[in-house]
């Protein structure tokens, strides 16, 4: 019997992973034992879902198909999901039958920096999604000459799908291609993905200004992690940043707001915004509201979040400006680096056109410029 072992945070499971299973059944195995993780060590900032969740969705997505099992094993478990522990499980359930663990080409790089991975290859023979390329032939030559073992590649090519799109998209209220119609279906009667102040806020915006809200959320989050910033505070920032852009002083929903002296009217909004956010909609976390205050200004001293949400609204794919392709880049690499430069062509073209600079922002180039010069 040819046994396949599927892991991963399944947060949620998607199209794509059901691609992968019934072409494993179809390419290779009897058999495909789909098992959710606890806490994945390469993602220590956890699942957006518990696991129960991730478990029940995992059980419905296969629920019609009899050669997928489900499993608990590592939900079950105390503390960190390593692989090599649960491939050794694996051995001692099954014995006598061929043992395989499924991965993704792109976790197939990483796999020489688990935990203890000769461990698992004494148990398992890993298979990797993805026809031959060059760098999977590379991949196969690296792998013999470091385990002297090779891996499985399976005839299976999928979409890129990225499980944090999805995310933002359901917290946006929208309905991702990517999801089975039933894991939908349970993830909308849980409520899972969203935050109750995502949808009044956003009802606050023109339809132009949401869809704007979404991609600085999805430029924001998939950029989160890669900064140690915590996804679901991301996009509560990213979501929030613009809830005040067409609520005038005036409305009730501002009775008792403060106005700080000498805001030009372009970057009030962020300050009515964290008012919103903390009295309306609940929002405690200063990190959080910090992020919507200072999003359009910046100021001296930010902090890694007000980074990622002024760059995200700033650099977001609907926008179009000489250089926005540079920063874009700059952005992934190097965000300090990318503040800086953003920072400079704002004062930069402010002084150009004799437009004035806004204390704040003029504040925060000349911060991002020491810090620059510091670390040179």
């Amino acid at each position: 019997m040819k046994i396949a072992l599927f892991g991963g945070s399944f947060d949620p499971i998607h199209l794509e992973h059901m691609a992968y299973v019934r072409a494993t059944l179809e390419k290779l195995c009897d058999l495909v034992i789909v098992m959710p993780s606890k806490l994945a060590p390469h993602k220590r900032l956890g699942a957006q879902a518990d696991g129960e969740a991730r478990l029940q969705m995992c059980r419905l997505a296969f629920e019609d198909e009899p050669r997928v099992f489900v499993s608990d094993f590592e939900l079950t478990k105390r503390g960190v999901s390593y692989s090599y522990l649960t491939c050794r499980a694996f051995q001692k359930q099954y014995p006598d039958a061929e043992r395989y663990f499924l991965v993704g080409a792109d976790m197939l790089e990483d796999f020489f920096t688990w935990k203890n991975p000769e461990d698992i290859l004494e148990n398992v023979t890993l298979v990797a999604c993805g026809r031959g390329s060059e760098r999977t032939e590379q991949l196969h030559a690296r792998f013999f000459k470091t385990f002297q073992k090779d891996f499985l590649s399976l005839d299976f090519t999928g979409k890129e799908v990225s499980s944090t799109d999805i995310r933002v998209l359901l917290a946006f209220g929208k309905p991702p291609e990517a999801l089975d119609t039933k894991v939908l279906a349970y993830i909308r009667e849980r409520g899972l993905y969203t935050h109750p102040a995502i949808a009044p806020a956003l009802a606050l915006e023109k339809p132009e200004r949401r869809e704007h809200s979404l991609r600085v959320a999805e430029m924001a989050c998939a950029r989160a992690r890669s900064l140690g910033i915590r996804e679901d505070k991301a996009l509560l920032a990213a979501a929030l940043h613009d809830c005040a852009k067409y609520v005038p002083l005036s409305s009730p929903l501002l009775e008792g707001f403060a106005c700080p002296d000498n805001v030009p009217p372009p970057v009030l909004h962020q300050y009515t915004g964290a008012y919103l956010a903390e009295k309306r909609f609940g929002i405690r976390d200063g990190e959080i509201l910090d992020a919507i205050r200072y999003h359009t200004s910046g100021r001296a001293g930010m902090g890694v979040l007000e980074k990622l949400v002024y760059l995200s609204d700033l650099l977001e794919a609907g926008r179009d400006f000489p250089g926005v392709e540079e920063l874009r880049a700059l952005f992934w690499k190097d965000l300090d680096e990318c503040l800086f430069v953003s920072l400079r062509h704002e004062v930069e073209y402010l002084n150009g056109t004799g437009k004035e600079v806004y204390p704040l922002t003029q504040e925060a180039y000349n911060w991002a410029k020491s810090q620059r010069e510091i670390l040179k």
